[in-house]
């Protein structure tokens, strides 16, 4: 089984956050690969790999970091593959906006989808969409996924008219 995607992360610290993308990868049965690599401790590897990541058949990456979150930029400039970006709120983080603004703001020509802060299972879940738009039975597990949210919801729904407040209409 070969990997189509790649989650990367700054530092082992991020798995708290970006193991919410393996799992659901892993529900959407999508193989996948984890690795560590740091853009200013691990230049050499962060090069190595943007340079062969799609002859190995990844397709998208996802890259998470924390505080100046330069891993998924550097990464988009050296691959044609789409990168999306998780912004990790870690320790040394000003609330996480530093590396929400260090992924978003990229320069004309290097776009980085960028996701919330340690949004990433919304990360996975465009990986996957965007592996969709060329694999049907992807695509179809998609399509159960978001059925499954909308039954969520309904269900919300039924269990808030049963919720009693004084001036409440429905």
């Amino acid at each position: 089984m070969e990997p189509k995607v790649s989650i990367i992360m700054g530092s082992t610290s991020d798995l708290k956050v970006m193991e919410a993308a393996a799992q659901f990868l892993d529900e959407m049965e999508i193989p996948y690969e984890i690795n560590a690599l740091s853009a200013h401790r691990t230049p050499d590897r962060v090069m190595e790999f943007a340079a062969q990541a799609a002859a190995r058949g990844i397709r998208v990456i996802i890259a998470g970091a924390g505080g100046a979150a330069h891993l998924p930029g550097v990464v988009a400039a050296m691959t044609i593959l789409p990168v999306i970006g998780v912004p990790v709120k870690s320790s040394n983080s000003m609330d996480g906006w530093d590396s929400v603004l260090s992924i978003l703001q990229m320069p004309a020509g290097i776009p980085v989808a960028t996701v919330a802060l340690d949004g990433a299972r919304n990360a996975a879940i465009l990986a996957t969409q965007i592996l969709a738009t060329g694999q049907p039975e992807i695509a179809a597990k998609l399509e159960k996924f978001k059925k499954e949210l909308a039954t969520k919801i309904e269900k919300a729904n039924q269990e808030l008219a049963a919720v009693k407040f004084p001036f409440k209409t429905n």
